[in-house]
């Protein structure tokens, strides 16, 4: 088996504390040393001129830094901003779309807590149905999955919403398929992207969303606080700002209103943002296929070793096609918080535990820094504590 510690590329360089067997990058991710440096240098430009940097020369450098951000993601720049984090740009295109009551927006029972209250609160407000249709586990291929998910479409189906790769149960969806049939039957579609940068390639031109919305923070190791939405040139006129700034009547309007909008929401440090192109030469640099793959095997590993431990089956195939870095694995039922709090305590092992439709799942994640010893000290915390 391909192990990370083969890579060259060395726990050292990332900051998380030697201490902690760290195995929830998922949740909020790490950034590697050179890139964090590259974050606080323009953190210090910033207070260096204060007037000079975010008065003249930021619109020009948010530019500078949408380019390699979309060039990696398959786009063009005028497509994407930067936001804070996947949640500001769901709630953006939530408030925007002008749905009207008794319409529908369809998602699954796979969907992120932030997410699927911000629908809620939205569709609560305007008398419109969110529906979270139920997608049964296992799955054994993305036919099976996109078919589950059409039994929740109607006539008044107007949005489907729906992630990339989810966070309860850590599955990659197959997201084009479903915006390609969404949208030959006239629904629109906005994904759910916070775990996928960084995770798995990504071509937003060809994938058919009519939105989306991914992390930079997570999986492609930027600094917190960078994410970005995408939006089909067709759909950008849909959009409006949460926060109306200068940009929404401005006296140098850019190439759309849908970067003079979303470009400029007031005073901010937008060091985050500036620091992404870093982050895409960081792993670029170490060669970040080889690095996914060796990861990807060392998750296989833990999955097949938690499911031997419980007598307990996978939740879908080992292919890379339905996860890749991040996976949940099934463990005998009990309180979440217990078991999490157990495993951080008494053991130093950071890691979700997620309760999901009466079932409790362990949730590993495996980046460039983490060993085979680090699965094995889960093992022998989980063989302990359930003993």
């Amino acid at each position: 088996m391909t192990t990370v510690a083969s890579l060259p590329i060395a726990a050292e360089q990332f900051q998380i504390r030697p201490d902690i067997t760290f195995l929830n990058h998922g949740s909020f991710g790490a950034c590697p040393r050179p890139v964090f440096d590259t974050y606080q240098q323009w953190q210090r430009t910033l207070e260096n001129d204060p007037v000079e940097f975010l008065g003249r020369q930021i619109t020009g450098l948010i530019k500078e830094a949408r380019e390699p951000l979309a060039a990696y993601l398959g786009t063009q720049a005028d497509n994407i901003v930067f936001v804070n984090n996947t949640t500001v740009g769901v709630n953006i295109v939530a408030r925007s779309l002008a749905l009207k009551p008794g319409d529908e927006v369809l998602a699954t029972d796979h969907e992120y807590g932030a997410s699927d209250r911000t629908w809620r609160f939205q569709c609560t407000q305007r008398d419109i149905r969110y529906i979270n249709q139920p997608i049964p586990l296992p799955l054994e291929s993305e036919e099976q999955m996109v078919e589950h998910l059409w039994q929740g479409v109607t006539p008044r189906t107007k949005v489907i919403f729906v992630s990339h790769i989810t966070s309860p149960t850590a599955l990659t969806f197959p997201v084009a398929r479903i915006c390609e049939r969404a949208r030959a039957e006239g629904i629109l579609t906005v994904i759910d992207g916070a775990h996928a940068p960084g995770q798995v390639p990504l071509n937003l031109d060809e994938l058919g969303a009519d939105f989306y919305i991914g992390n930079c923070h997570k999986w492609l190791c930027a600094p917190k606080g960078s994410a970005f939405l995408y939006a089909n040139p067709e759909r950008q006129a849909l959009l409006q700002p949460l926060i109306v700034s200068w940009g929404y009547e401005s006296l140098n309007p850019g190439p759309s209103l849908f970067q003079d909008h979303f470009g400029w929401l007031g005073t901010d440090d937008p060091a985050a943002y500036l620091s992404v192109p870093s982050a895409i030469a960081f792993q670029r640099e170490h060669n970040w296929d080889s690095v996914r793959a060796a990861c990807h095997d060392l998750a296989i590993h833990a999955r097949q070793e938690v499911n031997k431990l419980f007598g307990t089956k996978p939740i879908s195939p080992d292919d890379a096609t339905w996860w890749s870095q991040m996976v949940a694995i099934q463990v005998p039922d009990g309180d979440a918080t217990t078991l999490h709090r157990q495993l951080r305590e008494e053991w130093n092992i950071e890691i979700p535990i997620t309760p999901w439709n009466g079932r409790r799942f362990i949730r590993v994640s495996i980046q460039a820094y983490n060993k085979p010893a680090d699965v094995e000290r889960l093992l022998t915390a989980l063989r302990a504590i359930f003993a």
